[in-house]
């Protein structure tokens, strides 16, 4: 079976060199291409067709959001890693928005990266547990003495329901996330089990009452 192609992009050659020898440990996977900003990483992709893109968010040029925004314009296929030094949930929620299937804090990396690339090869979302607890929803946060509801979901899950808030389809939210119809019908089923919701929009109501939680 041939090897998951990776393209790896980050602006410091030393942090880039050691990603990579993480990667290869792992006969499954193969850097194809490497690359020191966003103008490079975007070409490579366009140029080698990789599996997967392991992109740092803070890059010259072009960042990561951005090289995937390209990418998506230009419908092509690679599945997007991204890399941050940063506990922002900004760049989480935009990073969502895309499509990404990994989210990594660089801090954490090493012990991380290989076992997100497998989930993503796997077809499931990886975010590196350092960041879970902070990345859940801000009620969480703010009141954990009364908790939402939606703190019972899954990163995957609230990125579903935060683009069923938006009135997106199914096959809306399954382009946009870059998963399949039946992945996203499989998230609503869950959902619904897990917030004890019944009714065919009973889920669409939940959202929109719920956005400012998600």
């Amino acid at each position: 079976m041939a090897a998951t192609r990776i393209l790896l992009a980050d602006d410091h050659p030393i942090v880039r060199q050691g990603f990579a020898r993480i990667i290869e440990r792992d006969a499954a996977f193969e850097v194809v291409a490497e690359a020191g900003d966003g103008e490079e990483a975007l070409a490579q992709i366009q140029a080698l067709a990789p599996e997967i893109a392991v992109l740092d968010i803070a890059m010259p040029g072009r960042n990561g959001l951005e090289v995937v925004k390209a990418v998506r314009a230009n419908k092509l296929p690679v599945k997007a890693v991204f890399l941050t030094m940063y506990r922002d949930r900004e760049y989480f929620d935009e990073a969502i928005a895309l499509g990404a299937k990994g989210y990594l804090l660089k801090d954490c990396a090493v012990a991380d990266l290989l076992a997100c690339l497998k989930a993503v090869e796997r077809g499931e979302f990886y975010i590196s547990p350092a960041l879970s607890g902070y990345l859940l929803p801000h009620s969480q946060n703010e009141n954990a003495s009364n908790p939402s509801p939606c703190d019972r979901l899954t990163p995957t899950e609230t990125a579903v329901l935060k683009l069923i808030a938006d009135k997106k389809t199914s096959k809306e939210i399954a382009d946009t996330l870059c998963i399949s119809y039946r992945t996203v019908q499989n998230h609503r089923t869950n959902m619904c089990r897990k917030l004890e919701l019944s009714g065919h929009n009973s889920l669409l109501h939940f959202a929109i009452d719920h956005r400012d939680e998600l």
